[in-house]
């Protein structure tokens, strides 16, 4: 019996932790009990906010004379987060809590939303709070657009002083109408094994092309896209960045050398650097984490087992925004975070030393004349503001140049074909695209190759399909089409035409792949 009971306790323990981590607040300390309360919803990580929490009540009573306290709401990911948000808005509509003035403008209760602060996440997610969300008034009232947050509202002339020209590579740093403020940045490139590479004779990746080799068959990590909005905006700068054929067949060729598609952004670099996987993609943050937390005493970012790699010119870096929550419970308290979030010392948390190490013990000081950076936790994040890199550059764990390196291509708007897309000629039929490009592999190799043969093949396994559409047309898959293939995907007339077109795709990918095995049997 007793046996028994200790076995649930055990496992009580192991299903409720996970929702205390997630939902918990961070820590207040004692002399807390009567400060501000900021409520953050966000997909950061628990070491983030423990030293943005410890470092804005310091900021917050230094410059208010009252402690203020993070409480952290970490639901999931960003996906996870904004339908919540939708749930909310809601319910505050339904419950009457939001009204249009004379003037056409949205107001929403004081409190009717659970949150004062998103914080993280990309600029595409933040986006989407500004575009809002369709909210009937009343049970039975109009229904209306809703942007979920709101403008943070200071000076142009503050704006400029904290950031400058307000660009990174082909994206903004804040929106122009500050619905969204830029707090770090993100890049999205290549986490890989060491090791694990020496042992497959493949140099370390420095290109996404790299990637494609294929020597790394079975070797690389993978998001689903289907998933992973953060995944699908890196493969989004791929395509765009070397253009329609050449970045369709990148991602096809890396979707062939994939051991597997997780469903969640930060599993690629655990696989590599448990050396399940020699190389996959990351946002920075989850690369670089995992090579310090695997370091060995007297071993650098360089000579570590795990590095990290954001290609020159090819790495699409995008801005870690803070937004504020239209409804919230306290607007000027998340104008303050925001604020804070913009000084030095903030910034300083991103990529400093903790200062309870021997490096971090020199950093500059700030404010209250102690040392700047975290105190506990290297967040090895990359800071937004230039200043940073202009006067501390020296003293970041990271060497990273964020405003060379990023690339300036625009996004050619076939974001939401990657999915789409990526399901169909890799995830949904890995087993026959795997089965062909080793094929290919094969053929490559062998001594009496027919160059004409390896050419067909490559083509066929390369081809994109033809789109059927509603009218029972066809259409090749090509940019210049690609338009109208997306308005047949959405139309409202043709209900389940997606899932019709997806099924359609995959069926001819795995034809395609059936033709190159008949090609590389073929006397």
């Amino acid at each position: 019996m007793l046996g028994r009971i200790l076995v649930i306790l055990a496992f009580l323990g192991i299903v409720g932790t996970p929702l205390v981590i997630r939902f918990a607040s961070t820590d207040a300390p004692d002399d807390r009990t009567d400060a501000a309360r900021l409520i953050v919803v966000t997909p950061h990580v628990q070491q983030i906010m423990t030293e943005f929490d410890r470092l804005f009540d310091a900021w917050h009573f230094e410059k208010y004379g009252q402690h203020a306290r993070i409480e952290t709401r970490r639901p999931g990911g960003t996906s996870e987060i904004l339908k919540i948000l939708e749930a909310q808005f809601a319910a505050a509509g339904r419950a009457g809590r939001v009204s249009v003035g004379e003037d056409g403008v949205v107001a929403v209760e004081r409190g009717a939303i659970d949150f004062d602060v998103m914080f993280g996440g990309g600029s595409y997610d933040h986006g989407r709070l500004k575009a809002g969300v369709k909210v009937r008034l009343g049970r039975a009232g109009e229904e209306i657009l809703v942007p979920m947050s709101e403008p943070a509202g200071f000076e142009q002339s503050q704006m400029d002083d904290w950031f400058g020209e307000n660009v990174i590579g082909a994206g903004f740093l804040y929106d122009p109408e500050q619905f969204w403020v830029g707090t770090a940045l993100s890049s999205f490139g290549i986490v890989y094994n060491r090791e694990v590479l020496a042992r497959l004779g493949v140099p370390e990746p420095r290109t996404f092309e790299d990637l494609c080799d294929p020597r790394l068959a079975g070797w690389i990590a993978l998001s689903d896209p289907r998933q992973s909005g953060s995944i699908t905006t890196s493969l989004d700068a791929i395509l765009s960045f070397y253009g329609w054929e050449e970045g369709w067949r990148v991602l096809m060729a890396m979707s062939a050398n994939a051991r597997s598609f997780t469903n969640m952004s930060t599993k690629p670099p655990i696989d590599v650097a448990q050396g399940e996987a020699a190389a996959g993609l990351a946002i920075d943050f989850y690369g670089r984490s995992q090579a310090q937390a695997v370091i060995r005493p007297g071993e650098t970012s360089e000579t570590s087992r795990v590095g990290f790699s954001d290609p020159a010119g090819a790495v699409y870096i995008d801005a870690d925004p803070a937004s504020i929550m239209r409804g919230g419970p306290e607007p000027e308290l998340a104008r303050r975070f925001i604020e804070f979030c913009m000084t030095e010392e903030a910034q300083a948390l991103w990529q400093f030393h903790a200062t309870g190490t021997a490096a971090g013990a020199q950093n500059p000081t700030g404010w209250n004349g102690a040392p700047m950076g975290p105190h506990e936790y290297e967040l090895r994040r990359m800071p937004v503001r230039r200043v940073m890199y202009e006067k501390y550059a020296d003293r970041f764990v990271d060497h990273v140049t964020p405003f060379e390196s990023a690339s300036t291509v625009e996004s050619r708007g076939w974001r939401t074909a990657i999915p789409i897309m990526m399901g169909a000629f890799g995830i949904d039929s890995g087993t026959e695209q795997r089965a062909a490009w080793e094929a290919i592999g094969r053929a490559r190799r062998a001594a009496n190759a027919s160059p004409i043969r390896i050419a067909e093949m490559e083509r066929v396994f390369f081809s994109l399909p033809m789109h059927p559409m509603p009218d029972g047309s066809e259409l090749l898959f090509t940019p210049e089409n690609y338009r109208a293939i997306r308005e047949s995907w959405r139309d409202p007339t043709n209900p389940g035409w997606l899932a019709r077109s997806e099924l359609a795709y995959r069926k001819q990918f795995v034809e395609n792949y059936r033709r190159v095995m008949e090609l590389a049997g073929a006397d």
